[in-house]
């Protein structure tokens, strides 16, 4: 029986991404064995607010190097994990069916946004899901948290943080949806690009190993999240700079909602366009320049000083 060695990050939710990926591949490939190898990275055990951190893939690199140097066959991640410009020698071969891009509201209360009190503090990783319930609530105490789903989860729990805002995808992976009390739309808190997918890695010049991996693609999830990384590969979006973006397919037709937030929080550029499904890239690059030519680059800068003045102070 041929073995493939498959690489993932140790996390509950990184095993568990893994294991439905395997799951489809099992059933199409009944004479391979997965050999599941975990590995930490950067982001395991740098415990920092991720955009206090001026670099990519600080949850990728360590286990797409072990892809590279031939450790393991392909990688598993979280595909907005995965920064726009991929090592040459590497090519996303696979996306398989893309779970909910929302976010999600986690609390013990069973309290929805709009009741939660004044001065709640609510945890989140990511700068464009705390711009977005500033937003909404300018009245709420927003305060970086970071650690595992279970772990943010906890902290709520606890009393640590009234409330955390999460990805309604990790929490229903891991068996944990039970937790969710409010679940934003796509139009309103926008979320991140290539929420909800699951990206398989391999080498580019693997091709029996792509041709096998192809076969749990979904082509729907693969030209929404094209879309989405088209975009931000040319806007150059990332943690120190929140840009919200999601793609929705209807037959032959794609339709990309995007918008950013200045530093602030007083500006917000929405931008929402069709396209073909057949180009999403054309697409994404498409939307980057309108959000450009709005003014986009000149929130990104904003933030660049911001962020920096909050580092100076931490």
């Amino acid at each position: 029986m041929k073995t493939i060695r498959v690489g993932t990050r140790g996390s509950r939710l990184a095993i568990a991404q893994t294991e439905i990926a395997l799951a489809a591949l099992r059933k199409a490939n009944l004479s391979v064995r997965f050999e599941v190898i975990t590995i930490s990275t950067k982001g395991d055990v740098d415990k920092r607010p991720l955009f206090t951190m001026d670099e990519k893939g600080i949850f990728e690199k360590e286990v797409n190097e072990a892809v590279k140097n031939g450790q393991v066959d392909f990688a598993v991640h979280s595909l907005k994990d995965i920064p726009s410009d991929l090592s040459d020698d590497l090519v996303v071969a696979c996306i398989p069916k893309r779970a909910s891009p929302n976010d999600v509201l986690v609390n013990d209360k069973g309290r929805k946004l709009e009741e939660l009190a004044p001065g709640s503090t609510i945890g989140t990783s990511s700068l464009r899901r705390a711009v977005q319930l500033v937003k909404l609530r300018p009245d709420l105490n927003v305060k970086p948290i970071r650690g595992n789903v279970e772990t943010r989860v906890k902290k709520v729990i606890s009393g640590e943080y009234d409330a955390v805002v999460l990805a309604e995808a990790g929490l229903t992976r891991i068996g944990m949806k039970d937790v969710i009390v409010e679940r934003f739309g796509v139009r309103e808190f926008v979320p991140a690009p290539g929420q909800g997918a699951i990206a398989i890695v391999c080498r580019k010049d693997d091709k029996a190993l792509i041709d096998m991996l192809k076969q749990i693609e979904d082509p729907r999830s693969r030209a929404e999240v094209m879309a989405e990384r088209a975009l931000i590969k040319k806007v150059e979006g990332g943690c120190r700079f929140p840009l919200g973006a999601v793609a929705v397919t209807n037959s032959d037709k794609i339709t990309l909602y995007a918008s950013v937030f200045s530093a602030d929080g007083k500006q917000n550029i929405k931008v929402k366009k069709t396209g073909n499904a057949g180009s999403p890239e054309k697409l994404g690059t498409k939307v980057a320049d309108m959000l450009v030519k709005e003014g986009a680059m000149k929130m990104a800068e904003g933030w660049r000083k911001a962020v920096e003045e909050w580092n100076s102070k931490i």
